[in-house]
């Protein structure tokens, strides 16, 4: 029954698709989730579509080009690998976990591969085991594919390619958080977006996907240099055209240029970033007259490329956009008001900064869902709480005439203390699952959708994009989804000190 209700969709989307008069002027887009299987009481969103779906139509309607970039690969299940999460579950376990929908992707790739699709793939060096032979296997005997393994610690001293973007026929585009993974399909809560029949976005992603395919060509050592970055306070590696090396000692960068600062050291915010003007047709709000700004945002800052937004601005504008005692709402898989893979820590107040700004200036209401799963981050509690001090400051003077506040909820996934190879005893579902992953906020008049988590090295050593939009129903659809996780019985809310209360 689930695979007829799979091909309707398809079916559906194709029809909706197949109009020879639309234009540049009719991008649509919706957005997308994983939901892991049994979470009975997590409220759908009407119009939202499922991860595996839209990614089995890309790749299965891609005709010319497709352009990947994946943190690492596994879509085909490795029951009988005792590196893997999934060690040890029986074809059984795995039917219900919903591994066949991996496959289904694989195959639909591979056919994609077999019609002559020219597809290139950039990717990190995997993730243990073997995360990256399916993307050789795609490659294998075959001109029209190629796969390239991109080592960001060459460049930044640590970081990944973390992103997770495909672009088919320079026209449509998924930004999101699911990985090439079966488990992000079925196992995984998962957040991103659609967009179709929008070559002005795509070719700006694509510009991103080319910066990145450009750094696997080159020579890390005759490109980067060692430097005291003085806004961080550390020793660091950055390539050599890097702002935070003094203006007349970089070199000339082999990416497209990026507006120049001389005179100042790093990455200060874009008084005016480059805006996407295109009309966004979205679930219920077609052939408006009004077309909404929209954006992307990348990092590391140094391979963004013209007016482009860093993806730190991107979130903080997000946060700074909400509207005199308004809210917003926050969700990531990681919080951590610091570096987490640096030799040498760094110090990162940004974002809590800006929310700490919106709650005393504008009298906001900040909601954040934070995951707390098998691998959550040690130290993420004290920079909540520390977060959650804000509410103290708020109050302690009448002179303030605070009414704003921050509310942080953890997100568990049922069943996220149980997960790992089934020859573990307790464990009932496989490794890495069982989390909300997705990356995503939202102000009252502005959505941002992203790939990183809220942490210092996904914005300065670590591939991540954004797309972003102040178009008022993807707002608000995004708030829906966001309201389901809030509201439901999976979200615990985090208690502040006991000495603040």
């Amino acid at each position: 029954m689930k695979y007829v209700c799979v091909v309707v969709l398809l079916v559906t989307l194709q029809l909706a698709f197949a109009d020879e008069n639309e234009n540049e002027r009719s991008c649509r887009s919706w957005l997308v989730q994983s939901i892991p299987t049994d979470m009975p009481h997590l409220h759908r969103v009407p119009g939202v579509l499922s991860s595996g779906d839209v990614l089995r139509w890309i790749a299965g309607n891609s005709s010319t080009k497709l352009d990947i970039i994946a943190q690492y690969w596994e879509l085909l299940a490795q029951p009988h690998n005792p590196k893997s999460g999934d060690y040890g579950y029986s074809a059984p376990d795995l039917e219900r976990f919903g591994a066949p929908l991996g496959n289904a992707l694989f195959k639909s790739l591979n056919n994609a591969a077999d019609r002559n699709v020219s597809t290139r793939i950039v990717q990190h060096s995997g993730v243990s085991p073997d995360y990256d032979e399916e993307s050789a296997r795609l490659a294998a005997g075959r001109h029209n594919v190629k796969n390239t393994t991109l080592l960001l610690g060459e460049w930044w001293g640590s970081g990944i390619v973390h992103a997770k973007v495909w672009i088919s026929d320079e026209k449509d585009i998924y930004i999101g958080s699911a990985n090439n993974d079966w488990k992000s399909l079925t196992q995984v809560k998962e957040l991103g977006i659609y967009i179709v029949n929008c070559s002005t976005i795509a070719e700006k992603v694509g510009i991103y996907f080319d910066n990145l395919w450009a750094l696997t060509s080159l020579n890390s050592s005759l490109y980067t240099k060692t430097v005291w970055d003085n806004e961080w306070q550390v020793r660091r590696k950055v390539p050599c055209w890097s702002h935070f090396i003094h203006y007349r000692q970089r070199c000339k960068s082999p990416l497209p240029s990026r507006v120049e600062t001389p005179g100042v050291l790093g990455y200060p915010p874009l008084e005016y970033p480059h805006m996407l003007h295109v009309h966004l047709d979205t679930p219920g709000r077609k052939n408006r007259t009004r077309d909404y700004s929209s954006y992307l945002s990348f990092s590391p800052p140094e391979l963004s490329f013209y007016r482009y937004q860093t993806d730190e601005q991107g979130w903080i504008d997000t946060i700074k956009s909400a509207h005199f005692k308004g809210t917003v709402r926050i969700s990531t898989m990681d919080w951590l008001g610091q570096s987490q893979y640096m030799k040498q820590t760094v110090y990162w107040p940004t974002l809590s900064s800006a929310i700490s700004e919106v709650v005393l200036s504008k009298h906001a209401t900040v909601k954040i869902l934070v995951a707390y799963w098998a691998h959550f981050i040690n130290n993420t509690e004290q920079y909540l709480q520390s977060l959650l001090y804000t509410n103290v400051i708020c109050s302690s003077s009448s002179d303030n005439r605070c009414s704003g506040k921050v509310d942080i909820k953890y997100y568990k996934v049922p069943g996220f203390n149980a997960t790992g190879p089934a020859s573990v005893k307790g464990n009932v579902y496989p490794g890495y699952t069982r989390v909300n992953h997705g990356k995503y906020a939202m102000s009252d008049v502005r959505a941002h959708i992203g790939t990183s988590n809220l942490v210092w090295d996904y914005f300065y050593t670590t591939a991540g994009i954004s797309f972003g939009s102040y178009d008022p129903s993807i707002v608000a659809q995004l708030t829906h989804i966001f309201d389901a996780d809030w509201d439901s019985p999976y979200a615990i809310p985090l208690q502040p000190p006991l000495n603040t209360i």
